[in-house]
């Protein structure tokens, strides 16, 4: 019995010492990886693609990389344009991993790679933003100098293993001290319009009011001078008339403009002291 425990013992070691090797030995690599085998800390194989692997236990170990599109939000920075403006750039970059055993040789990890990619693609944005002016860039460029920026930044990052597929222009802002400026500039534009507006508007009303005083004063003189004309030959109707009357019967013209007198003198509280034989009271006796 004790032989049988004896001869047992190494065995279960054995199959023990079997089961880890296998476990350290085997490996999966996802659908969204790639992996690289290191022996002491050296690149021995790969990139290996998704599927069941095998290495040697102990002395190698395996290093997975993301093969899926990766996006990078750079921080916004300032880019001086062609006509001399100063502007906040935020962009961002979508890459991948094309090569990760070349990746890992020279950046290792995915923050030093961003770290790369921050470094070179504003250094290309500065200078493509540095060729076009400020309208150009947020108009009608903007493709244009997006598309050179992501050639020539991919062919610089292929040394790091990586592929850039775009670089884009988030948004554009003008630095604070620009934009209070621009809009000083802005609102002193817009009261320079309001004042010539509002100089225009009194000059336009200043035309209307004389025109409409000098018809108001045409159609015065107009209507006063058919006044007086129509007065004058009421005045000449009325002489005609009244040299008609005298004509025919003289007592009747005395009569009536001694009624004319009497209407004129005899007005309100006016008080005429006569005597009775005085001629202007002729006719009220």
């Amino acid at each position: 019995m004790s032989m049988l425990k004896k001869s047992s013992a190494p065995l279960a070691i054995l199959i023990i010492v079997l089961v880890l090797g296998i476990a350290q030995s085997a490996y999966i690599v996802k659908q969204t990886e790639k992996a690289i085998v290191l022996q002491l800390g050296k690149p021995k194989s790969g990139p290996l693609g998704p599927g069941l692997h095998f290495k040697l236990p102990f002395i190698q170990n395996v290093i997975y990389f993301d093969s899926r599109l990766l996006e990078y939000d750079a921080r916004p920075a300032e880019i001086l344009t062609k006509d001399k403006k100063n502007m906040v750039v935020d962009n961002y970059s979508k890459w991948r991993i094309a090569d990760p055993l070349q990746f890992y040789r020279t950046v290792r990890s995915i923050p030093r790679a961003q770290a790369r990619l921050d470094d070179i693609i504003y250094a290309e944005l500065r200078v493509a933003l540095g060729r076009y002016t400020l309208i150009e860039i947020i108009s009608s460029d903007r493709t244009a100098i997006m598309e050179e920026v992501t050639s020539t930044s991919n062919n610089l990052l292929k040394a790091y293993g990586i592929e850039v597929l775009d670089v884009r222009i988030k948004r554009t802002d003008l630095p604070p001290e620009n934009a209070r400026a621009i809009y000083g500039r802005m609102r002193a534009e817009r009261e320079r319009m309001a004042r010539q507006y509002r100089s225009q508007g009194n000059e336009a009303a200043a035309r209307i009011t004389a025109a409409a005083d000098k018809e108001k004063a045409i159609t015065i003189a107009d209507a006063n001078l058919k006044a007086e004309i129509m007065r004058g030959e009421g005045d000449a109707m009325a002489t005609r008339i009244y040299a008609d009357s005298f004509g025919r019967d003289p007592r009747f013209y005395e009569f009536a403009k001694s009624l004319e007198a009497y209407e004129k003198g005899f007005k309100g509280d006016t008080r005429i002291i006569l005597s009775q034989d005085n001629p202007f009271l002729k006719f009220m006796k």
